[in-house]
């Protein structure tokens, strides 16, 4: 049995807006580990209790982990990031 640890929460937003949501039993440094490699793979395959779900990575817009992959380092990656919304625009 894995602990809360060692669980990753994946969220996928697809090009025609909808998105699908896993939550796979390695941990975030596992999945960090392999996140380059998995989106250079041009199908990824989720296997269910009922069902097998697989994702063509040509049509993810965006990949929202939780928890934050905070090793990743390095250009593009901005570290203490606040995501604004419409309620906290302009609140500061």
């Amino acid at each position: 049995m894995h602990s809360q640890d060692s669980s990753t929460q994946v969220n996928f937003l697809f090009r025609d807006g909808h998105s699908e949501s896993f939550k796979l039993p390695i941990s975030s440094q596992e999945f960090q580990q392999q996140l380059e490699s998995l989106l250079a793979k041009p199908w990824l395959t989720f296997h269910l209790r009922d069902q097998t779900v697989v994702i063509s990575t040509a049509q993810i817009m965006k990949v929202e982990i939780k928890p934050p992959l905070s090793q990743l380092e390095g250009e593009g990656i901005f570290a203490n990031s606040e995501r604004v919304t419409a309620l906290n625009r302009g609140a500061r």
